[in-house]
């Protein structure tokens, strides 16, 4: 009375390779022992199914992400269009194919004719454009500035377009445009560099002005950040972060745009 009976058995813990032999154990004893070694494995077993989840899940994240980009690549299937208030309604249109920018077409009413340039030729680049990351400027009907950032990389461009027959188009593919966040520049100014100097130009007169960088900097304008932190442009001061020999500066100066 009142004593525990005991049991000789042999025990197999099925799914768990575990295998107790012969041995004496109380009856309840033998429920406690299964109970822990079950939550044993458990334990063993959610974080090994947890870290198998985490590595799946990083993989998966790591092979549908790409490099950083500047500003959305996703197609562009519309048309940019830009038109000026000029009574005669001068426009911009730049056309897609393939989900990139293609043609670049400009004219006015009264023109004569509609002037157009392919942009992947004309740069030598394919150009990945966002309607947020490309500004119009008209100058009535004489010309229009387009400033623009390659989306894929970043790079800034500008061009020119006369409204005539017969002028060329200036264009520059070294352009520090607002378009990017850490470049303040006016509006009314286009900039740029030719890695030595920092130049800008007032869109409607005509005017310019520059600043030295002091020397040649080995800048990759498809990467431009890596030499050329951050800029504040305006009519009257230049002021840019820019790396010299391993080491950041700050460089400013005040001008007279003529």
């Amino acid at each position: 009375m009142g004593c525990i009976s005991l049991m000789r058995r042999r025990y197999y813990l099925k799914g768990f390779g575990v295998h107790l032999k012969r041995i004496f154990v109380p009856r309840f004893s033998m429920v406690i022992f299964v109970t822990i070694q079950t939550t044993k494995m458990k334990l063993l077993i959610v974080p090994a199914i947890f870290i198998l989840w985490a590595f799946l899940f990083g993989a998966c994240k790591s092979s549908s992400s790409g490099p950083k980009t500047f500003c959305d690549t996703s197609c562009l299937k519309d048309s940019i269009k830009f038109s000026g208030d000029h009574m005669l309604k001068p426009y911009v249109y730049i056309s897609a194919s393939n989900c990139q920018a293609d043609t670049l077409l400009w004219s006015y009413n009264g023109m004569g004719v509609n002037r157009k340039v392919g942009l992947p030729d004309f740069l030598n680049t394919t150009v990945q454009l966002h309607k947020d990351y490309v500004r119009c400027f008209f100058k009535d009907t004489a010309y229009a500035w387009v400033l623009f950032n390659n989306c894929s990389n970043g790079r800034g461009y500008s061009l020119k377009l006369p409204f005539n027959k017969v002028n060329d188009i200036g264009r520059k593919s070294n352009n520090i445009n607002n378009l990017d966040k850490k470049f303040s520049i006016s509006d009314n100014l286009v900039a740029y560099t030719d890695r030595g100097n920092i130049y800008i130009e007032d869109m409607f007169t005509g005017k310019k002005a520059m600043m030295t960088f002091g020397e040649k900097l080995d800048i990759d304008y498809d990467a431009i950040h890596e030499y050329v932190d951050s800029v504040n442009v305006t009519n009257t001061r230049i002021w840019v972060k820019v790396k010299i020999k391993d080491n950041w500066k700050e460089l400013e100066k005040n001008i007279v745009l003529e």
